[in-house]
């Protein structure tokens, strides 16, 4: 059983940048049968994809983000990482980190969701 959980600060201030931290376990992040994504819901809005890493490490974002996203691994410790820079208070969002199957582009495991408030 494929288990991811997020980790990271739950409050952040504007203009500085959030890091969080999905850990996997019961799978290899480096197996090619998946990709490793970042999604994130905004209050009151629908989920919003950010990015993605693939199992050789290559990245791509959504370019409505792209300026400010970063998606990083650490394959020793089976993780994977998002950095999101110059926040704003509309990034205050519930941020989820999910395995997606390659073949068939499903969602079949996702972690519990952190929330992420950006205030000062």
């Amino acid at each position: 059983q494929v288990q991811l959980q997020e980790s990271g600060p739950g409050l952040v201030k504007p203009s500085q940048t959030l890091s969080l931290t999905c850990t996997v376990s019961g799978g290899s992040i480096t197996t090619s049968y998946y990709s490793w994504s970042w999604i994130r819901q905004p209050p009151g809005k629908g989920l919003e994809w950010m990015g993605v890493i693939r199992y050789d490490g290559s990245t791509y974002y959504i370019p409505s983000l792209k300026s400010r996203t970063s998606i990083s691994r650490d394959t020793s410790k089976n993780q994977f990482s998002l950095q999101l820079s110059s926040l704003t208070p509309e990034d205050t969002a519930v941020y989820y980190c999910a395995q997606q199957v390659v073949t068939t582009r499903v969602y079949d495991y996702w972690g519990q969701g952190t929330q992420v408030t950006v205030s000062s």
